[in-house]
């Protein structure tokens, strides 16, 4: 018996117990309805009325009721779990020790990716039931249960009204939330912590994140990725619920979900709706002219800075590192994705904002459209405004980790990036992209089903973590091993040191490749020795940990040493990039940019070569191009020992960070500069070089919200005069004495070799420091530093 109680529904919570299956000799059931006996009459529950009256309701197994334990792909079809689903935060949580033990331990790092939590695994699974009184006006004052077969264990029973079935949720939707400044949630709180401080019921919060401020106003005058400011007393609060739910806020507030569209203001509270992004629209891109899909990188957000994905991109990509390769990337709070030119999004009536960047030779389009019920496709056009490609120069990426090769193709494209250098590798013990190398397959090349412009190849990233890294590209072939040697951080605990930089590199050049010195100089050791002996092929400038941090001076102070020592080693670059946050590094953030001879097709071949020549320049977005007596970068030049002057031809562009000036250095001093006010310019110098030389330029730029940076670099021109040989004895110490440094470690405390090894290594490491050591002498210079019986020597 109840108390009378007179309601449209009536819930309950019950479970059943598992019925298991007759199964023939044969092993066979039939008829088969599944472990779980869909639609198996189990009981009846009926409804007792005041006045006498009843109603009864049918319970069928996997409609009404669930068994507490049921296979997956069994669900039911008219109840729910107990549980409600429940969103994951990406940024806490433990992660467990025990693979697929939830219950103990909490999720495990591949369940916390899909940040969800649904039908949680467990001992016992309740489900709830709403059954929809026919007769809501009279007073039910008793409760019967009919068994049929099987075992069912009722726990409670609610009654109550609601505008609908009380289980169904509404589609997802987001709301403003506004708090005091005194009670904001600031940036200590993490994303769990925000959950807590909005709950709902009837439904689930799935994220409060404090709300982006984008210049709206100014939407279309702004640079790209420009980061939004973030403000704590506002937080976009995303949900999904019922239409009669209430928001409860931490005073204690209480807000009903239908009263948002009144902007309902409770107390310090202000909670107000943000526009549903229900319209579907086909967002293409496209060449003007051919009307050709082009992929590029896109971002949308709403007027309330609300980040609007592609109905097949992440709504919150985890940034962290190896742990999500999806094709998103984070510029701070500012979130993007790499599309192929067409992209399916749901957009909410409206204003919305959209960004396109493609590469330094288009110019960034920021753009505001108004969504209404009728806007069923957008379409924008895109026009390169420089042509560096249409002239020979193609662009490349020497350094990417863990993409698959398909996103990086994509990104690449985006980006425009010609070629994409994906390298395989090994971090402890865990190998990378290892899979992905055949040594023989250019992805996106023609014979591969490309059109040929936009390239991916799988090398490898090889590494010792005190002797350093090399970056081995292009090589056919079998793979270079060991990835890495020597231990911890890069190989695993117990690892010896049994090979050399300098061995990698000429495996690499014997099997086709191309040796690059990874974000150089660092670790900061062997790599003099790989360069003295003449096994690099090209050093490597990359974005360090600040997005805007420009070419690092110090990494230029490293490579201009052995320049001033006459050993031309081009410049390329390379991001590095290992995750969609990985220190604001995109794909080509930083890039290379080298000429393919005008008689030679553009292949990954003839990129090589093109590097190998140093024809050359690495850019954060200005392009350049020079000529010395009308030889491009890389070249060298002979002149008779009473040197000369020299004309020195240049130009330079940029539409995506504004240049303030270019500078001719002449080893390593800045000869000659000039100021640039536009986005494009040109000039002659003619410079007097009374020794041999090295030429180089280098273009400074500036957003008008960041400091002054090193934005382009060209590989330089080398002139050698007659009589005066490139030396300068303080560089060629300090190259020095990076190789006895390495002779030191390997004979110390470097996990050590069998003996032969050790020797064979340790031979090859005093060869470069008496040909060095030996060039020194020869130059009258004299060093102070002794040479012991067991470091290297001349004799």
């Amino acid at each position: 018996m109840i108390s009378p109680t007179a309601a449209q529904w009536f819930v309950f919570l019950h479970t059943s117990d598992i019925r298991s299956l007759a199964a023939a000799s044969n092993g066979l059931v039939s008829p088969m309805r599944g472990s779980g006996q869909l639609g198996e009459h189990a009981a009846d529950y009926v409804l007792i009325y005041e006045d006498g009256s009843e109603q009864r309701a049918e319970i069928r197994r996997r409609h009404q009721v669930g068994s507490f334990q049921f296979r997956w792909g069994e669900q039911c079809l008219q109840a729910v779990t107990a549980k409600k689903p429940r969103p994951l935060s990406l940024n806490s949580g433990h992660q467990s020790t025990l693979i697929n033990d939830t219950t103990a331990h909490g999720p495990t790092w591949g369940e916390r990716q899909t940040q969800l939590l649904f039908e949680e695994p467990a001992p016992w699974h309740n489900f709830l039931w709403a059954f929809e009184n026919p007769h809501p006006e009279k007073a039910v004052k008793a409760l019967r249960f009919e068994h049929v077969c099987g075992t069912l264990i009722i726990f409670g029973v609610a009654a109550g009204n609601a505008h609908s079935m009380p289980l169904r949720w509404e589609k997802r939707k987001k709301a403003l939330l506004r708090v005091p400044p005194e009670l904001s949630f600031g940036p200590a709180l993490d994303d769990d912590s925000r959950l807590n401080q909005v709950q709902i019921d009837l439904g689930q919060v799935i994220s409060a994140s404090p709300r982006l401020i984008y210049p709206t106003e100014a939407w279309e005058r702004t640079r790209q990725n420009l980061e939004p400011g973030t403000t704590f007393n506002e937080v976009v609060v995303e949900y999904a619920a019922h239409e009669d739910a209430e928001f409860h806020l931490p005073d204690g507030t209480r807000i009903a979900v239908r009263d948002l569209e009144k902007h309902s203001s409770q107390k310090d509270f202000i909670l107000e709706p943000i526009a549903a992004a229900d319209q579907r629209v086909i967002l293409r891109v496209v060449e003007a002219g051919t009307n050709r899909l082009l992929p590029v990188k896109l971002h949308v957000h709403g007027k309330m800075g609300e980040y609007l994905a592609p109905v097949d991109r992440m709504r919150n990509p985890n940034p962290g590192w190896f742990e999500n390769y999806s094709p998103d990337f984070f510029h701070g709070n500012h979130l993007s994705t790499y599309i192929s030119g067409f992209a399916m999004i749901d957009l909410p009536l409206g204003e919305i904002f959209l960004e396109i960047t493609k590469g330094f030779e288009v110019k960034p389009i920021r753009k505001t459209f108004e969504i209404t019920r009728e806007t069923k496709q957008i379409t924008v056009e895109i026009e390169k405004a420089l042509h560096w490609r249409e002239k020979g120069w193609v662009t490349a990426d020497t350094h990417v980790h863990f993409l698959s090769p398909a996103t990086a193709m994509l990104e690449g494209a985006a980006q425009g990036v010609n070629v994409i250098n994906l390298l395989a590798s090994q971090w402890g013990e865990l190998m990378s992209n290892v899979g992905d190398f055949d040594g023989h397959t250019t992805f996106g090349t023609k014979a591969a089903g490309g059109d040929g412009e936009f390239l991916v190849r799988v090398g490898t990233e090889n590494r010792q973590h005190v002797l350093g890294q090399i970056s081995l590209l292009g090589y056919s072939g079998n793979m270079i091993l060991p990835l890495c040697s020597g231990g911890p951080d890069e190989s695993a605990i117990g690892d010896p040191v049994d090979v050399l930089l300098t061995e990698w590199a000429r495996q690499c050049r014997k099997q086709g490749g191309l040796v690059v010195l990874p974000h150089f100089p660092n670790p900061r050791l062997e790599n003099a020795a790989t360069i003295i002996l003449q096994e690099a092929d090209a050093i490597e400038l990359y974005p360090g940990r600040d997005a805007y941090g420009g070419i690092d001076p110090y990494s230029l102070s490293d490579w201009y040493r052995y320049l001033n020592n006459g050993y031309l080693v081009p410049a390329v670059a390379g991001t590095d990039k290992q995750s969609a946050r990985y220190a604001g590094r995109a794909v080509g953030a930083i890039r290379t940019y080298a000429k393919i001879p005008d008689h030679q097709e553009f292949s990954y071949q003839t990129w090589m070569d093109a590097v190998r020549t140093g024809h050359t320049f690495v850019t954060y977005g200005p392009l350049m191009d020079f000529n010395v007596e009308g030889k491009p970068m890389g070249s060298r030049i002979s002149m008779a020992s009473s040197g000369g002057t020299i004309d020195i031809s240049w130009q330079v562009a940029s539409v995506i960070v504004p240049m303030t000036s270019i500078q001719l250095i002449v080893n390593g001093e800045v000869e000659e500069s000039c100021l640039l006010k536009a986005d494009r310019d040109a000039g002659i110098w003619s410079v007097s070089i009374p020794k041999s030389s090295w030429i180089a330029l280098l273009v400074r730029a500036k957003y008008d919200d960041k400091p002054e940076i090193i934005a382009a670099h060209s590989s330089p021109v080398m002139i050698d005069v007659d009589g005066s040989a490139f030396f300068a004895a303080a560089d060629a110490l300090t190259i020095l004495e990076q190789i006895e440094g390495a002779l030191a470690y390997i004979d110390t405390i470097g996990t050590r070799a069998e003996e032969k090894r050790h020797k064979e290594m340790r031979l090859l490491l005093q060869a470069a420091y008496r040909r060095l050591h030996n060039r020194m002498h020869k130059m009258g210079f004299d060093h102070a530093h002794s040479v012991g019986p067991n470091q290297s020597g001349h004799n």
